[in-house]
């Protein structure tokens, strides 16, 4: 348990070591997190309080008809939601209904939303756990002894401007990893809008729109997009054998008191994954043109550092091919702006040959 609880607290502190960016970690600290304490509270509610409650009259106990309900689901009449046709319901969806005429909608997802929240939890940080076994700690090596300008010693300058030298061009594996870990990242969130779509039978996809869009229509003719995905007072039959061995259906009404925290917790959920979806499909194309167009790095390393002219930045960005300007962009990341200056300072010159070298 500690192991758990040591874990989510080094989610919560910033890195120490950058091996990434801000897109990357909106899946798998901030996505991660949001999931993972939507799952803990209502598992909470779900374990330790009542997330249904039954309104019975007969010979079955109320628990008995309550775990009945709870396991085999309850349900709602879809037709009985709307403005109008509610008017003559107890509540939306509930009503008398003749079987086998009627449709009927169950609502299979209750019980398992907090396991699914969880699982959906792990699936963010997936992309995450793949590429730390990828990256393998090469940025750490990389700047170790390096991030104050008191130890940055010319012998440790050295080594790594002779890094840079010596891997000239054996670095695109490395970016190709990362480039990888986004992609999945990308197809993860469009996979889980999908996933969660089909979890609540269609809904999903166009829930947060269609609620903004509740707002705005007649109280008396919209349809409650809220009661219809996440309904709060629900039907359930009890059937069992009478005195004679005929088949008796007793009715009971159900509510669901957690739908009233699903009801808003998946209309945040539509607008935060469409989000990162945008964002991770944005970030796919920036990435797209680093790799095939140098000038835009060019253009990205001067944001890094300033105190160079266009020419010399251009001598690193035409010898790097993209997997060394990764490379060489993430590890501006780690050290100080000074730092990072010496080390485009040596290296330039390398590449202009004027150290003799």
């Amino acid at each position: 348990m500690n192991d758990v609880f040591g874990h989510l607290k080094s989610l919560l502190k910033i890195d120490e070591i950058c091996i990434d960016n801000l897109v990357f970690k909106l899946h798998y600290k901030v996505t991660f997190l949001i999931l993972l304490c939507f799952s803990a509270f209502l598992t909470c509610r779900q374990y330790l309080g009542d997330p249904i409650d039954c309104i019975v009259e007969g010979s079955v106990p109320m628990n008995v008809m309550e775990t009945y309900c709870w396991i085999q689901s309850t349900f709602t009449l879809p037709n009985r939601i709307n403005g109008k046709a509610r008017k003559n319901t107890a509540y939306p969806g509930v009503s008398n209904f003749d079987e086998g005429v009627d449709g009927v909608k169950y609502q299979n997802y209750y019980q398992w939303v907090c396991f699914v929240l969880f699982f959906q939890a792990i699936l963010f940080y997936i992309p995450r756990y793949i590429w730390k076994i990828w990256e393998a700690g090469r940025m750490r090596e990389l700047v170790l002894d390096l991030n104050s300008p008191l130890s940055f010693e010319s012998e440790h300058k050295q080594t790594l401007v002779n890094y840079f030298v010596q891997y000239l061009h054996k670095q695109n594996f490395y970016a190709i990893q990362f480039f990888c870990c986004e992609i999945f990242n990308l197809c993860n969130v469009f996979l889980q809008i999908y996933f969660m779509d089909r979890f609540l039978e269609g809904e999903f996809k166009t829930y947060g729109y269609d609620v903004l869009r509740m707002t705005e229509m007649n109280p008396d003719d919209r349809v409650d997009v809220m009661s219809r995905v996440f309904p709060k007072v629900t039907k359930c039959t009890f059937r069992k054998y009478g005195p004679s061995g005929t088949i008796q259906k007793i009715d009971s009404m159900c509510v669901l008191s957690q739908n009233i925290v699903n009801e808003k917790m998946y209309v945040f959920l539509w607008f935060w994954f469409w989000f990162i979806a945008i964002i991770s499909a944005l970030n796919f194309v920036y990435r797209t043109l680093l790799i095939m167009v140098p000038y835009f790095r060019l253009l990205l390393l001067r944001t890094r550092t300033d105190c160079f002219s266009y020419e010399k930045l251009n001598i690193l960005t035409q010898k790097f091919w993209f997997g060394d300007w990764f490379v060489f962009y993430q590890l501006a990341k780690n050290v100080s702006p000074v730092i990072f200056r010496e080390i485009v300072s040596e290296l330039t010159n390398k590449f202009e040959g004027k150290d003799n070298v």
